[in-house]
């Protein structure tokens, strides 16, 4: 039997998540609408990311953003464990506008397995921002974090095709992810045929066109529950056919149920 344990303890933090998980399931490719950080407990992973595949062993932070499409493999039969920190883009904007002294929209993680010894310190954040009730820890430390891992992107960041059209799709998509959009729509949008935009909207994202518009309804979905909307409305407001769609997808993408999902943020 295969191992799968994963918990979300409750943060002193509001629009951030904690995750603790030990688990040999291999995830699909998937993107947050979230920043993410943690470490890697015990075992090892490999993983596709915004900069190619990777592979992080215990010890190392990993690091995901917004929208960077990434998977998770576990390299030997026993799984691997991590901590993770899911943090909504405002908290880190305003972190950001903080150290930097003024707006700060254009930094990201750099690293998605930071090669520098940051580990105790992101469990120094984590233990502040899960077991102490007073805020004033896990600020002071989730500040010092961000200054050390979030840089200015990379010269060459993402090989991908990109065009207005392209952009003008992903943007509707964002915008309206109930929308049951066909595959002509959208490439009329891009101005391109179905088989041409399929090819470079998959290249530009990391993912098909379906794969994109169902993570779209993931987020919306999560932002709902994080909110404390009942799982069964937050489904039907996302666009998924029904509960039980919404259960299996957010399961095999975050490894939690949409309620225990909610419960950990309420």
């Amino acid at each position: 039997m295969g191992r799968h344990q994963f918990t979300m303890p409750k943060t002193t933090m509001p629009g951030v998540a904690a995750v603790i998980a030990d688990s040999d399931r291999s995830f699909p490719r998937h993107m947050h609408d979230q920043f993410g950080i943690g470490v890697i407990e015990r075992g090892a992973q490999k993983s596709a990311s915004g900069r190619g595949i990777v592979e992080a062993e215990a010890g190392r932070v990993i690091t995901v953003n917004p929208g960077e499409v990434h998977d998770g493999i576990a390299l030997g039969e026993s799984g691997r464990a991590w901590t993770m920190l899911y943090l909504d883009p405002e908290i880190v904007h305003a972190a950001l506008s903080d150290i930097r002294e003024r707006d700060s929209h254009d930094f990201e993680f750099v690293y998605p397995v930071d090669p520098r010894p940051l580990a105790d310190r992101f469990r120094t954040l984590f233990q502040a921002i899960t077991s102490q009730r007073a805020a004033l820890p896990g600020e002071e430390a989730l500040l010092l974090l961000l200054s050390q891992t979030l840089e200015r992107p990379r010269a060459v960041r993402h090989q991908a095709a990109s065009t207005a059209g392209l952009y003008r799709v992903r943007q509707m998509m964002d915008e309206a992810p109930q929308t049951p959009f066909g595959l002509a729509e959208l490439s009329a949008v891009a101005g391109m045929s179905r088989f041409r935009f399929l090819r470079a909207f998959s290249s530009l994202t990391g993912l098909t066109p379906h794969s994109y518009l169902m993570q779209s309804r993931l987020h919306l979905a999560r932002q709902a529950l994080a909110k404390g909307v009942a799982p069964a409305e937050a489904a039907f407001a996302s666009g998924f056919c029904d509960q039980s769609h919404l259960n299996r997808v957010f399961v095999r993408h975050f490894g939690t149920t949409p309620a225990l999902y909610r419960h950990a943020l309420s």
